[in-house]
């Protein structure tokens, strides 16, 4: 346990590192103009961009960053993250762990409070953690709860929530029980998905997270206005435990979804933070002291339907995996210091061995004349003398576009295949490649912590993140034993194996592992840059008009 949980807190200082290599990181790299004078007449209000509507503001509904951004600013775990990215206490004041690992007892703070000034009790996160793994409340985040004792099956209908190894044993006392000991427990805390939700406003009212009227939440922001596709904003919460610590009175995310437009309202002062900056301006943008490249801990990939005709043969799926220029689309279209991706974890993952990327190495090369001849192979097993047409699906986005129309070239041109182009907004995206109508879709995947397995958790046969339809029972057998391997070697071992697996099969093609680009204003300081998260403003001070 002492091993792993060292392992965990090694990997949380590598991420700070490399991090810190790019300007960016899980530190505050915002300019302090002006910090040593007087900010008290400087109106402490911040506008981001969220660039589209949030699909749910709902901690047990949601499964996206843009959802994940606001919810990090609204509610609060036991555990949340310091400026350095670590876990810390949150709405816990103190927790003990059993000596073999597996029970947690957590004590709620005495001056823990919704942003409506009633108290947060025990019972409402044992509530909250057994709403979401309700399969009547559908959400498909239930499975990183998946550790606690009897989740899986309450979840799965095989159990009852009082199976489940969470209780309140009084109004400040919450008693977790695990299958196993887990090293990354308190980290994995500080993700949305375990944030509480308020007992009574949810049972009464369906629809609570709608909208701004009547949402209450605990964190250092409370949501005041949601004015759907255009805007959300929250305010300064005068009930959280440290508000004193909280500058800002004011953070809104405007949704403006054009790269182009959103770049120009940075430039004109309307933002205050931009996120994924057009790929034209990034060179120009390079030596400007508002720019900072962030790695972040994900894999920009396309991924198939397997069930849907050509991606039925697996042939057809490596010989379009083989096919993409990543460096021409890297330096070329993207232009952020993105690395190639060819598998699906980043690099960035320390093990006993080295870094887990490095020690895995890659998975295929691109290589034209081996993917003709496997889309040839593929299309005789088939028997189709003409591949069935294909359709490429997008969320809407300008970096996106450009993406998808290069690769539509780089298909016609080293493949002889025309595919076409469509795409949607992000909400709309979302249900249709849940529903799983279509072909080839891009997806984003980013780590909830530093570790392989929440990487590759996205594959898991009863993920309902994972659209593909592609299930492989050895994938599965082989992540559970490494989330209950507590030998860090023999962890990541397992990792390997199964990406092995997956790599094998090629579901998706894996295009690129992510950085982010930010123009943030030199008039804030305080902001946090996590790599695996948008910026936590949670300490931002604005110091300068």
């Amino acid at each position: 346990m002492k091993k792993l949980l060292s392992m965990i807190a090694a990997l949380m200082f590598v991420s700070s590192v490399l991090a810190g290599c790019y300007g960016g990181g899980n530190k505050n790299t915002s300019s302090d103009s002006g910090s040593k004078g007087s900010t008290k007449d400087i109106k402490q209000e911040l506008v981001l961009n969220a660039m589209s509507e949030p699909p749910a503001l709902d901690p047990a509904m949601a499964t996206d960053t843009t959802s994940g951004w606001v919810l990090d600013h609204t509610f609060e775990g036991l555990f949340t993250k310091d400026k350095d990215g670590k876990p810390v206490l949150g709405t816990a004041k103190d927790v003990k762990v059993s000596e073999d690992g597996k029970t947690y007892t957590f004590t709620i703070r005495d001056d823990a409070k919704w942003s409506d000034g009633s108290p947060v009790t025990a019972e409402d996160f044992e509530y909250s953690w057994k709403r979401t793994l309700d399969p009547a409340t559908g959400s498909q985040f239930a499975f990183y709860l998946y550790y606690v004792k009897g989740a899986e099956d309450f979840n799965k209908g095989k159990g009852s929530a009082e199976d489940v190894g969470v209780k309140a044993t009084d109004e400040k006392t919450l008693v977790v029980e695990l299958n196993d000991p887990l090293g990354y427990f308190k980290e994995l805390l500080t993700m949305w998905t375990f944030y509480p939700v308020k007992k009574d406003l949810v049972e009464n009212n369906k629809d609570w997270a709608a909208g701004a009227e009547g949402y209450v939440s605990n964190g250092p922001f409370k949501m005041t206005a949601w004015k759907h596709d255009s805007s959300v904003v929250v305010e300064k919460n005068e009930h959280y435990y440290n508000n004193k610590n909280i500058n800002l009175t004011k953070v809104t995310w405007k949704m403006v979804n054009d790269a182009t437009t959103y770049y120009q309202m940075y430039k004109t002062g309307e933002l205050d933070l931009v996120t994924t900056l057009p790929s034209d301006v990034v060179e120009q943008e390079k030596e400007n002291k508002d720019f900072k490249n962030v790695p972040y801990f994900g894999t920009y990939m396309y991924m198939f339907n397997i069930t849907k005709e050509p991606f039925t043969n697996e042939k057809v799926r490596r010989a379009f995996a083989m096919a993409i220029d990543r460096d021409a689309l890297t330096k070329n279209i993207t232009k952020a210091g993105e690395t190639p991706a060819y598998a699906f974890v980043p690099p960035g993952v320390e093990t006993p061995d080295g870094d887990f990327r490095d020690q895995g190495g890659k998975y295929f090369k691109e290589d034209i004349e081996e993917a003709k001849k496997l889309l040839e192979e593929g299309m005789a097993e088939e028997g189709w003398s003409t591949l069935p047409e294909v359709t490429l699906l997008y969320n809407t986005a300008e970096n996106h576009k450009k993406i998808a129309e290069a690769v539509q070239e780089m298909y016609k041109k080293n493949l002889g295949v025309d595919i076409k182009l469509a795409n949607q907004e992000w909400k709309t995206y979302l249900d249709t490649t849940d529903q799983g109508n279509f072909q080839m879709a891009r997806m984003g995947w980013i780590g909830v912590l530093l570790d392989p397995a929440v990487i590759l958790d996205y594959f898991l046969g009863d993920s309902p993140n994972n659209r593909t339809e592609w299930r492989n029972e050895k994938y599965d057998s082989l992540m559970d034993q490494a989330k209950a391997e507590q030998d860090p070697a023999k962890h990541f071992d397992l990792l390997r194996q199964a990406e092995d697996v997956l790599m094998d099969e090629l579901p998706f093609v894996p295009v690129y592992h992510y950085t982010n680009t930010y123009l943030t204003s030199p008039n804030f300081e305080g902001l946090v840059y996590p790599y695996n998260r948008y910026p936590n403003v949670k300490w931002a001070k604005k110091v300068s008009e």
